[in-house]
């Protein structure tokens, strides 16, 4: 079963599962990584659930990254995707950080002083 339905077990690590088994748990369980204001710009860090790698070859893209703003410097086709854990997407969520701190001209912070 190469693609297919994801959940994030009690540690927060993604495991593929049966249909009824992913459905139980997208009602129940948390996939949001981060989401934040940085100005204007609302970011967006989520487990996805369903594997989104088109291809047949690679690991499964599990995690997502958007930007959103109604900002006409701001890209609105912001997305980034990756593979692995949810430590990493964290890591993901911080380059879109630091990517929005740029934009919007403001010093960027470690996530340990923003929140």
């Amino acid at each position: 079963m190469r693609r297919g339905h994801w959940i994030l077990d009690e540690n927060r690590i993604p495991r593929q599962v049966d249909l009824y088994t992913w459905a139980k748990w997208l009602g129940e369980g948390d996939r949001i990584v981060r989401q934040e204001w940085i100005g204007n710009i609302w970011i967006s860090t989520v487990f996805l659930g369903i594997d989104h790698n088109f291809s047949n070859t690679g690991p499964p893209i599990l995690w997502e990254t958007m930007m959103f703003s109604n900002r006409k410097n701001v890209d609105q086709n912001y997305q980034t995707r990756c593979a692995g854990s949810w430590e990493q997407a964290e890591a993901m969520h911080e380059t879109a950080v630091r990517e929005a701190c740029k934009i919007e001209q403001i010093n960027y912070q470690p996530l340990e002083q923003r929140q």
